[in-house]
């Protein structure tokens, strides 16, 4: 631990690629079609002599360790164990995570071929600018301060609704007579960190939210989302210099949609004149706003610092072996659409060659049952992985101390219940969650196994309820011995 000044460096590297990708976070293909607005990494630095961290935030759907290992190799002074990399998870980015069984079905294969940049050169190109930026923060750090504070912003919702038979579902329509409950709890909590220059001058603010950037999913051009307009809403009122550095809190059962209540939303929308990315902007920017003046006054220049790496080796999920025939035949379905959508592209090859994507889009179909089938592929090879030995995924997580707050981070979309679990144990006055500092995927709570649907069902989860609980344990153990 060190208690020596506090040294500060920001920068942000424009990431949006200039060429057609792969669009990140469905289960079809999207082969990207321009540009809605820039895609962005934000770097903040915090060092004090003996501990360094090195945050970054990045408007991606989730961090592969190959893009984290291709930014460590271009840094030139800090040290690479400090870098801490998490996603916003817009779904309307570039995908990084070549196929693994930690990162969901959106990085599969395609199926059929799409000209698109390749993930590998994306992954070069990303790291190049997000490595210099690092470096540009490093080099500007300087003296200054932080502090922190507590706001509240409606931004997520639990997307999973239960019916009277008990059954689960991710989105779909509640004004049914089936309908009973929403599954789980809600956080509308906003943590902010607030960094000052040595005459008092607001410099950047972290903002953290229990919640994704997936408002517009599933465009097909390249967006960071609602972000991009909470950046644009926060220097209009807080200064066009202001650096913002978004982290998702545990939020893998949330989302900005609503399951109910819809048309009363619009209908403000309309009388404010507002998108809905802009409203969420306005929500997020008037809790940092009004949380500012109160904190200003206590910020530290000299505040503990300790950093912890914690790795860990969790037990996939148990499968039995009704799990893999079920998955079998879902497979077996996907398969037989996946082959009959190649026949239609084989008898009418003309459709490769439409000069415009979007009349049609002739790879949604085909892309979608080639992942589907792949999707329940996995479930069979998970439950022929614990026939033989007792499987494990290693995984990473980072816990830093700043003063009297905490920043504790996962690789996975985390359900809520343990990120409540964590915020009700912690010792630190102040405790920023953030998942999807790795690769995801869902990581469910045992209620919403129980209920099943997706983000719950076998397909969406290697890690299960006891590996989140060992997450849960593990982050908490590690913060108290911080404290």
């Amino acid at each position: 631990m060190s208690d020596g000044k506090l040294k500060i460096g920001w920068a942000q590297a424009d990431i949006t690629p200039q060429e057609p990708v792969a669009v990140a976070g469905q289960f079809h293909a999207r082969v990207s079609e321009g540009i809605l607005d820039p895609i962005t990494a934000t770097v903040l630095v915090l060092e004090n002599g003996e501990t360094q961290a090195i945050l970054i935030s990045c408007d991606l759907v989730a961090i592969g360790d190959e893009l984290w290992q291709a930014v460590a190799d271009r840094c030139d002074g800090p040290d690479p164990s400090a870098i801490v990399m998490n996603a916003t998870h817009t779904h309307t980015a570039p995908e990084i995570r070549p196929s693994s069984s930690m990162s969901g079905t959106t990085a599969e294969p395609f199926g059929v071929a799409l000209p698109v940049m390749r993930t590998e050169d994306y992954i070069e190109f990303a790291a190049d600018r997000i490595g210099a930026a690092v470096n540009e923060a490093w080099a500007s750090r300087a003296e200054g301060s932080v502090a922190f504070g507590l706001g509240q912003a409606v931004v997520g919702r639990n997307r999973r609704w239960v019916d009277v038979n008990g059954n689960s579902t991710m989105y779909g329509n509640t004004n049914t007579p089936e309908f009973s409950h929403i599954e789980g709890y809600e956080d509308h909590s906003l943590n902010i960190l607030a960094t000052y220059d040595t005459g008092g001058d607001l410099t950047g603010v972290i903002v953290n939210v229990p919640c994704t950037s997936q408002e517009t999913e599933g465009l097909f051009e390249i967006s960071a989302d609602f972000w991009h307009e909470t950046r644009v809403e926060l220097r209009k009122r807080l200064g066009e210099g202001l650096f913002v550095l978004p982290q998702p809190s545990a939020a893998g059962d949330q989302s900005p949609h609503l399951l109910y209540g819809k048309r009363e939303h619009e209908r403000m929308l309309q009388l404010k004149g507002r998108t809905s990315r802009q409203e969420i902007a306005h929500r997020i920017a008037d809790a940092v706003e009004a949380t500012l003046p109160y904190i200003k006054d206590t910020r530290d220049a000299s505040p503990l610092m300790a950093r912890e790496t914690v790795e860990m080796r969790l037990p996939l999920r148990p499968l039995s072996e009704e799990d893999a025939k079920s998955a079998d035949a879902e497979a077996a379905k996907w398969r037989e659409e996946y082959q009959a959508e190649l026949a239609k592209l084989e008898a009418n090859p003309q459709a490769r060659n439409e000069p415009k994507w979007h009349e049609p889009r002739w790879y949604v179909p085909v892309t979608k049952a080639y992942r589907r089938m792949n999707w329940y592929r996995r479930v069979r090879e998970r439950y022929e992985e614990q026939q033989k030995e007792a499987p494990f995924r290693d995984v990473r997580l980072h816990i830093i101390r700043i003063g009297d707050i905490a920043i504790a981070t996962n690789p996975f979309e985390y359900y809520l219940d343990f990120g409540i679990y964590i915020k009700a144990r912690t010792p630190a006055m102040q405790t920023f969650l953030v998942q999807l500092a790795g690769p995801g995927t869902y990581v469910p709570s045992a209620r919403s196994i129980a209920g099943g649907g997706y983000g719950s069902v076998p397909a969406s989860n290697p890690i299960g309820p006891d590996g989140g609980r060992q997450v849960a344990e593990a982050t908490i153990n590690a913060l108290l011995r911080m404290w």
